[in-house]
């Protein structure tokens, strides 16, 4: 059960954390920057404020953050969520982290990695998500996401947590091209997909490298993506959507037909593109094409119309 921030709460002042004391705060603790981990922090103070505000976050508001680092975006989304749940994978800054907000009632930290398998969140995430019932409220994606989890974190969260209303990140561009891409084009692929069909997408800002500490060697780019009505009467028939998108998506160098051949023990290729070009290649076919080729795909192979 979480406990939401009172509308009569007084707001935190809200600052923003510099350079010079994302450093201190790593120093207190023995450390730097790690790779590993994708650290790069956020210290541009506008950016930061820039992309809570893309949120729209109220009071009655679950703010998700993967990746909380020192606590510089957790600074405003506790001031601005009714409750804030951060998830952090590094034990030198959970510690930091757990200290710096333990004092916030509408604060709770999550110690591990955000992601159990490439195609499943952290059970105790999925729990937090799930368990959020506030009217007038919703569940909300507020990060500097991690680099190397970006891509499979939205996609698990579109696909498996409807309860989960809008997303506002920073992503690397190439991320961002991915999110965005038109069919024809070398970036469009599953995550387009599903991202379009599910949510309305914007960019909010192009983020320089100089914004973040350390400066990464590439550009990034802040998105908010708004989710709306699905084309799907169910969550598990967007799960089989989504396997069905990767799984002929894991052979994009192929026909449409001979990619598909690779998802079913029996070829039903004849009569499912039928009239369609069977020749295309994936990347060809516009979301519209997408939905007709899954919804002849599963009543081929499952008999269900």
């Amino acid at each position: 059960m979480f406990r939401v921030a009172s509308e009569d709460a007084a707001v935190a002042v809200e600052h923003v954390q510099t350079k010079r004391e994302v450093a201190e705060a790593l120093a207190a603790v023995g450390m730097r920057p790690r790779k590993m981990f994708g650290q790069n922090f956020l210290i541009d103070g506008n950016l930061m404020r820039q992309l809570v505000a893309a949120a729209d976050l109220t009071k009655h508001d679950l703010a998700i953050e993967v990746g909380a680092g020192t606590g510089g975006l957790t600074d405003l989304l506790v001031a601005r969520a009714g409750h804030v749940v951060s998830v952090e994978i590094d034990r030198d800054l959970q510690g930091v982290i757990a200290q710096r907000f333990q004092d916030h009632d509408n604060f709770r930290l999550i110690s591990g990695d955000a992601l159990e398998t490439k195609h499943r969140i952290i059970d105790v995430l999925a729990a937090a998500i799930a368990g959020y019932d506030n009217p007038g409220g919703a569940v909300k994606l507020v990060a500097n996401l991690p680099y190397q989890i970006a891509t499979p974190l939205v996609m698990n969260l579109l696909v498996d947590y409807p309860q989960v209303r809008s997303f506002v990140f920073t992503v690397q561009a190439e991320v961002g091209d991915r999110v965005t891409a038109s069919p024809g084009t070398k970036a469009y692929g599953p995550l387009a997909i599903i991202s379009q069909l599910l949510t309305d997408a914007s960019t909010v800002a192009r983020i320089p490298p100089e914004a973040f500490w350390p400066r990464p060697s590439i550009r990034s780019v802040m998105l908010k993506l708004e989710v709306k009505p699905s084309p799907f009467g169910d969550v598990a028939r967007l799960w089989r959507f989504a396997s069905f998108v990767r799984g002929v998506f894991e052979h994009r160098r192929k026909t449409i037909r001979a990619a598909v051949r690779f998802l079913s023990d029996t070829d039903v290729s004849d009569t499912l593109f039928k009239p369609t070009d069977a020749t295309r290649r994936p990347e060809s076919f516009t979301l519209s094409e997408w939905l007709v080729l899954f919804e002849r795909f599963e009543s081929l192979t499952t008999g269900e119309p």
